[in-house]
Parts: C-alpha cells; sequence; structure tokens
C-alpha cells in the first residue's frame, strides 16, 4: 500500500448517501464508534457520546462562526453575473475570493454588488483563487449580513432553510468560509449534560477556508500544497489542555479543524498559547502528539480529511470502517453523520 498515492484514499461512495439535509434534532444523527485498541465497531445515535465521555476528559471544540459568504454581484464594464465566495480575510479591506467564472474575472475588473458594496480584482493567485479588495461606507460585517448568503459545499444541492443549521450552537466568532461540520451535532442540552459528567470543554480557533473542499489533484499526496488558516489557542485552553496532558486525561478533539489547532500549536506533548496561519497536513506517518481521540463526520475520498483520519485510525481499519458505514447506509459529509475514534 503507497501512502503518499492520492487513490489509496478512495473509496467508493453511492451518491444517495451524501447528506442533503441536515436532520432535526441535531443530536439524533447516527453514531459509528470506534475503538482503536480492539477495532470494534459500534452502532449508536449522536446523543449516545456522553456514553463514552468520563470525567477529567478535556472535549475541544472551534468556536469559529460562518460568514454569509457566499455573495452575488455583475461585473460594471459588461453586466455579466458574478458568484463570489469568500475564502480568507487579508485585512480591513483585501480578501481572498472564489470568482466564478474565473476567465471573466482579471485584474482590474470591478464587480457591483449592490448600492453599498463593490470590489475591485487585485491579483491572481493559485487554484483559481483572487485577491480582491472591497470598496464600502459603513460596516462590512453589517453590508455582507444583507448581501451574503450561507456557503454549504457544492454536493449540497438543496437549499438550507435554516441558516443557523449550518453553525454550531457554540459559534461565536465569525471568520470562516465552511462549518466545523463535527460540531453541528451538538445541542446546548446536549453539551450540558457532558459537563455533568465531569468533561472540560474547551474552545479554540480555527477560521475555516474554502481549502477544505478542495480535492487533492497531484497524485503523490506530498506535492498537494495546503492553504494556510487563522488559529487562535488562549492561554486558559492551553493551561486546562497541559493540565490534562500532564495527569494522562484524554484530550478530544471535535474536528479536524480542532485537531489542526491542537496539533499546530503543540510542541513536546503540549500546546502553547498564541495565534497564528497554519498549513498543517496530516497523513499517515504523522505521530500526534495531543490529540488522543477524535470526533468527525465522514469526509471526502481522496480529501485531506480522510488523510488525515487514516493517519488516526490507520489506513486500512479507516477503509474497512467507510466501506461499513456505505453498507450500513450512514449519511456523509458536512449533513451527515459522525464518528467517535476512541
Amino acid at each position: 500500500m503507497d501512502i503518499y498515492n492520492k487513490e489509496t484514499y478512495y473509496y467508493d461512495l453511492p451518491e444517495e448517501l451524501i447528506a442533503q439535509t441536515p436532520v432535526e434534532p441535531r443530536d439524533s444523527s447516527r453514531l459509528l464508534v470506534y475503538n482503536r485498541a480492539t477495532q470494534e465497531i459500534t452502532h449508536k445515535h449522536f446523543y449516545d457520546i456522553v456514553d463514552y465521555l468520563k470525567a477529567g476528559d478535556v472535549l475541544v471544540i472551534n468556536n469559529t462562526r460562518v460568514l454569509p459568504a457566499r455573495i452575488f454581484g455583475v461585473k460594471v464594464d459588461t453586466g455579466a453575473k458574478i458568484e463570489i465566495l469568500l475564502s480568507k480575510r487579508e485585512d480591513l479591506t483585501t480578501w481572498q475570493v472564489l470568482l466564478r467564472p474565473a476567465k471573466r474575472c482579471k485584474v482590474g475588473t470591478i464587480v457591483k454588488i449592490n448600492d453599498e458594496l463593490s470590489l475591485e480584482v487585485l491579483a491572481e493567485l493559485e487554484d483559481g483563487l483572487r485577491q480582491v479588495r472591497f470598496i464600502y461606507d459603513g460596516v462590512f460585517e453589517s453590508i455582507l449580513a444583507k448581501v451574503g448568503t450561507m456557503p454549504l459545499p457544492q454536493y449540497i444541492k438543496k437549499k438550507c432553510e435554516d441558516p443557523n443549521r449550518y453553525q454550531t450552537v457554540y459559534a461565536e466568532k465569525s471568520g470562516s468560509s465552511a462549518a466545523p461540520t463535527a460540531g453541528l451535532h451538538f445541542t446546548k442540552e446536549l453539551l450540558d449534560k457532558i459537563k455533568a459528567k465531569g468533561v472540560e470543554i474547551v474552545e479554540v480557533l480555527l477560521h475555516v477556508g474554502l481549502g477544505t473542499f478542495r480535492p487533492v489533484k497531484t497524485d503523490n499526496i506530498l506535492e498537494h500544497k495546503m492553504h494556510s488558516e487563522y488559529f487562535e489557542m488562549t492561554q486558559t485552553s492551553a493551561d486546562i489542555i497541559n493540565k490534562a496532558k500532564e495527569e494522562g486525561r484524554r484530550v478530544i478533539a471535535v474536528g479536524t479543524t480542532s485537531v489542526r489547532v491542537l496539533e499546530s500549536a503543540s510542541t513536546q506533548n503540549m500546546v502553547v498559547a498564541g495565534s497564528g496561519e497554519t498549513s498543517i497536513f496530516i497523513y499517515p506517518g504523522y505521530k500526534f502528539k495531543i490529540v488522543d481521540a477524535l470526533i468527525t463526520n465522514f469526509h471526502l475520498p481522496e480529501s485531506t480529511l480522510i488523510m488525515l483520519v487514516s493517519a488516526f485510525m490507520g489506513i486500512e481499519e479507516t477503509l474497512r470502517v467507510y466501506n461499513t458505514a456505505v453498507k450500513e447506509r450512514y449519511r456523509f459529509f458536512s449533513f451527515g453523520d459522525a464518528m467517535f475514534i476512541e
């Protein structure tokens, strides 16, 4: 088995298993529990996660909030309709965005969104991204709230009737172009039950960029370039996590975004408070320094996310578990079901 070959991470997924809508209530989604020590698979519901957590565990959640990052405008010179997907903020007015159709958006192109907001294309970047400058009067976030919609992944064809269903119940700091989807299963009531059991819940931040959805295009995964994403680890969170590691208690990451923060902030099996950019790429062979268990959704074939999961539980076991999930008709991707890997 070639761990560096993209095709190693392929599995066959029937299209009808790609979840188009979230289940109600949030915690009624299914949960596949995988024990790494015994290789045992158990089928549960997400609300059963309480039974697999224990006093002293530290549950790490990503408190990012998804921006209404999908906007439509028209080219000023031709009137052609342009779709704009915000990817990453560089400063007060400058963003990296995805423009569709990209071929119509050369440097110097002006796109009008409404009377309050327009943009100018400053540069062409890799992977079809453009660097743009937004032109507006007032507060950008307030204008965006009026013109923007939720940036659902392209594989979700149905409209999301309630935009809050693409936010976690603990979403706080705006800046993501996609939801940290493992967190979508939690309700406030479930979090209260988890706290009552003696589990410490710790917040970190990673603003999810459009790179999350980008397929690995190179046959050799080592040639794949990860997009960088902004993260924060507070001193309070670092202290709680480090105390747990010192005392041999489990640190459980909710989602691959939390994993990337924990492992990016790690040094000598501890985490260091701070903020910055991370382009960490985790694939088999990686030695996890902080994460002891993982709650995650089912990810796209040949994606960097299934490679991360394969690093945590082994490639063969990952593919066995995924094929079992397909056979058992689990729901896949952003609005789909979850796994707990312990």
